[in-house]
């Protein structure tokens, strides 16, 4: 009877990742509707045309608004990104916040690693700003939310795995048998394993709209935000795949 004690973990750990992911859903919700207010007096959301930087921060985050500015620099002659890696100033002026958030994550030596770079600006205040703005105006997911049920869905797939391995320990231990009874052990961990699947497959209907970075209202916006192919707003929509050249695609990829 030593099996009960691995299906005693398995219920506890489906029991606490599901109850988690369902309260990370509720808040997530409830601050969906502390917005309701914000986004009904707002009436400039529905007539709202995107920026390119909002564009690309809704459908693929910081980093994407940080490539997005890189690939306009660089097609602006006013960055140089080699295949290598490296990103070196042309221009020393930026046209705007990005851009110039972008030549102070380079610094004075007028050249960086894409990597770190990336990194650097898009933890910077230019696009913390942009996210603010667009929680604020109910377009993006707030962070908070976000993160709290991502990690809610990761601790649940974590526990379906858990489930699943202590069910064939059970199972395979010698002297644990492959029946109790007139039921299989193995069916005992059925249930738990039950548990978490359909917490996963409820979880990618209804709870899948806030581990995005836009929110149901700016996915809306995003739907309808025309971009033809090869454009800065293709890259922000679809990312470094809509990059059409090759050197600055390398580049990015480092």
């Amino acid at each position: 009877m030593f099996w009960v004690l691995f299906l005693l973990l398995a219920c506890a750990a489906a029991a606490v990742s599901c109850g988690r992911l369902c309260l990370a859903a509720v808040r997530a919700a409830e601050g969906e509707r502390a917005e309701d207010t914000v986004r009904t007096g707002a009436h400039v959301l529905s007539d709202h045309e995107l920026s390119l930087y909002e564009t690309a921060f809704l459908s693929g985050g910081p980093v994407r608004v940080v490539d997005v500015t890189l690939v306009s620099m660089a097609r602006g002659h006013r960055l140089l990104l080699a295949h290598t890696g490296w990103a070196t100033v042309v221009d020393p002026v930026g046209r705007d916040t990005m851009e110039r958030s972008v030549l102070g994550a380079i610094g004075p030596a007028g050249q960086s690693r894409t990597a770190p770079l990336r990194a650097a600006t898009a933890a910077g205040d230019a696009v913390r700003a942009l996210a603010d703005g667009l929680v604020t105006a109910g377009l993006a997911v707030p962070e908070a939310a976000r993160s709290a049920v991502t990690a809610a869905v990761r601790q649940v797939r974590a526990a379906t795995v858990a489930v699943v391995v202590l069910g064939a320990v059970a199972t395979l231990t010698p002297g644990q048998g492959a029946e109790t009874q007139d039921t299989p052990v193995a069916l005992w961990f059925a249930l738990p394993l039950l548990l978490t699947l359909s917490c996963l497959a409820i979880a990618r209907i209804e709870i899948h709209p806030y581990t995005r970075w836009a929110s149901p209202v700016g996915q809306r916006l995003l739907a309808a935000r025309p971009a033809a192919a090869g454009s800065l707003f293709a890259v922000a929509l679809r990312g470094l795949r809509a990059v059409d050249d090759p050197q600055v695609r390398a580049a990015l990829s480092e």
